[in-house]
């Protein structure tokens, strides 16, 4: 099969410089992590980019980057430019990842657990 015959969903650029309106950066300040959660603060719209419309469908409840990147099958830095615009639009709310539990000092649970051991 040719080049000019390759199916859009194997991510030919092309499609992807399509998808993105040949955008390669996201404009502003605004950065996302593999693992920033994205929630959707709209339903889309019948004449959205189906790809932003995706993107409000699966995040009905709070997905990170490289889940969404995932589902769409999309590179993430074409996720980014897409997830950019949703916010722009502010069809997206944008929420720092979960942070890991802070755990106590180490000294302190090993006196915990000898005082335990002496009961």
């Amino acid at each position: 099969m040719s080049a000019a015959h390759r199916d859009w969903d194997e991510g030919s650029p092309e499609r992807l410089y399509v998808i993105t309106r040949g955008r390669s950066e996201v404009a502003g300040r605004t950065t996302f992590d593999l693992v920033t959660l994205i929630v959707a603060r709209s339903e889309p719209a019948p004449t959205m980019q189906p790809e932003h419309a995706a993107i409000l469908r699966v995040c009905a409840s709070p997905l990170s980057v490289a889940e969404i990147s995932a589902h769409l099958r999309l590179p993430m830095s074409v996720v980014t430019v897409l997830l950019a615009e949703l916010l722009t639009e502010k069809r997206i709310e944008v929420r720092a990842p979960v942070p890991k539990a802070i755990l106590p000092d180490h000294a302190l649970l090993e006196a915990v657990i000898r005082g335990l051991q002496k009961l």
